[in-house]
């Protein structure tokens, strides 16, 4: 799928994976709508790469319709990509063994109103959008690839939340590509494993962390890098006969309990 002369909503785009998805998608043709809370980063990237920057928080519906409004004034929109997401780390029950020490289930809540339904408002209102493209030769009408984790398979302790976020954008993405089939729209997850992106923070003590944790990759021995997930993401965006699919992208990682 050709995406010059389109345009594309990354959500959560401001920085990390969803900034190198931005950069890629723009470079590819595309006029790029960076989706985020963060005004500053998301104005800079925008201004770098051409495209634009809307506010959008992906719990708030009427956000989404104004990125999706933005995008469409730039062109048909062909591509989205579900980046947006919050992580929480809490054990299912306390230790002292109180109610009051359980799982907090308004952060449970939190994550899987961020993560998976703000992954699912936003596909039920671009993908309405899309569907109102002119058809491109092959048939599509645009493509839209979701960020989930290797955690929706290999959940460590206190991941509960942000594992049954991520597994439920996995869940739900072959039944979706069903619905949008329909309308020439398919739809891909990529499930990172564990990426060098500013959430580990910086310095000597981050440095450190980030060594510990790579131990547990097969091959290269390292945390992945942007850019290698970016390039998956607009391979599933663009690759007309990947649908329904969910691509782990890890180094050959399987995460151990801790």
């Amino acid at each position: 799928m050709d995406l010059k002369g389109s345009s594309a909503i990354v959500t959560g785009g401001a920085s990390g994976i969803g900034a190198a998805c931005a950069v890629l998608l723009a470079a590819r043709g595309a006029k790029v709508v960076i989706a985020d809370l963060q005004e500053e980063k998301g104005r800079a990237l925008a201004a770098q790469i051409g495209g634009a920057f809307c506010k959008v928080d992906v719990t708030n519906t009427q956000d989404i319709i104004d990125a999706t409004e933005l995008a469409k004034s730039m062109g048909p929109i062909r591509a989205l990509v579900n980046s947006a997401g919050i992580g929480w780390a809490q054990r299912t029950v306390g230790k002292d063994g109180t109610y009051e020490s359980a799982a907090n289930l308004d952060a449970y809540k939190k994550v899987v109103a961020i993560n998976l339904v703000g992954t699912f408002d936003c596909i039920r209102i671009v993908a309405t959008a899309m569907g109102r493209n002119e058809p491109l030769e092959s048939g599509e009408r645009g493509s839209i690839c979701n960020l989930a984790s290797v955690a929706a398979f290999d959940g460590q302790v206190g991941q509960a939340a942000y594992s049954s976020s991520k597994g439920g954008v996995v869940g739900m993405t072959l039944p979706i590509a069903r619905d949008l089939a329909a309308i020439g729209v398919r739809v891909n997850t990529v499930a990172p494993g564990l990426i060098d992106t500013p959430i580990y923070g910086q310095g000597e003590a981050s440095e450190q962390f980030k060594t510990n944790l790579q131990k547990g990759v097969l091959f290269p021995q390292r945390l992945g890098h942007p850019e290698e997930l970016a390039s998956m993401v607009v391979e599933c965006i663009t690759n007309s006969y990947v649908n329904a699919e969910t691509i782990r992208v890890d180094g050959g990682i399987r995460m151990q309990p801790k």
